[in-house]
């Protein structure tokens, strides 16, 4: 087993390692069944935060995914897909930063909807699809500098040492669709 270790401070992209492949004890206890719970974490924090969750758009546009995420959905390099940022809170608190990229072939036809989600959740349309199927989590620690650590961490008035996050590839008939999700110092214990 090997632990996720925070990317370089040089580095733009994080080291994801599968979860099976995972030191856990590593992690720290608070974020542990965040980032390894298989459920819609939509659905979770809903159940943490019944009446005030609801999604903040931060950005939808057509662009470049990083490298790391245009292998994943199995782009080539230099290619643009909808990537999609959002920020999941409880009232004015911001719980999670997550990132999606939304690659062209995934667009086309029953999937278009995806690029007009606007403030609404897309795990929950994610969950109701009978054609989802989840591929395999990894996890990622984030450091200061990082690229992704300055998106997630952009509108957090005490920036934290570390962010952990995860990521899963879903295929929607077929069709990738890549979903990084980093948890927020904020976001409150775990409750089954």
């Amino acid at each position: 087993m090997t632990s996720v270790r925070p990317a370089s401070p040089r580095s733009t992209e994080p080291l994801w390692r599968p979860v099976q492949r995972l030191n856990r004890a590593g992690i720290p206890e608070k974020y542990r069944p965040w980032l390894l719970d298989p459920a819609s974490l939509t659905e979770r924090l809903i159940g943490h935060c019944p009446r005030q969750f609801h999604v903040q758009l931060l950005d939808q546009r057509r662009a470049r995914p990083l490298d790391s995420e245009a292998r994943a959905v199995g782009m080539r390099h230099g290619t643009r897909a909808v990537v999609r940022q959002v920020q999941l809170m409880c009232g004015d608190t911001p719980w999670v930063y997550a990132r999606t990229i939304i690659p062209p072939p995934t667009l086309a036809r029953k999937f278009h909807r995806f690029a007009r989600l606007g403030a609404r959740s897309l795990g929950a349309v994610l969950f109701a699809d009978p054609s989802m199927r989840r591929g395999e989590v990894e996890v990622t620690c984030l450091t200061p500098g990082d690229f992704l650590y300055d998106l997630a961490a952009c509108r957090l008035r005490d920036k934290p040492a570390l962010i952990w996050g995860r990521r899963s590839l879903f295929r929607l008939g077929g069709k990738p669709l890549l979903v990084c999700e980093f948890f927020l110092p904020d976001i409150p214990e775990f409750m089954d």
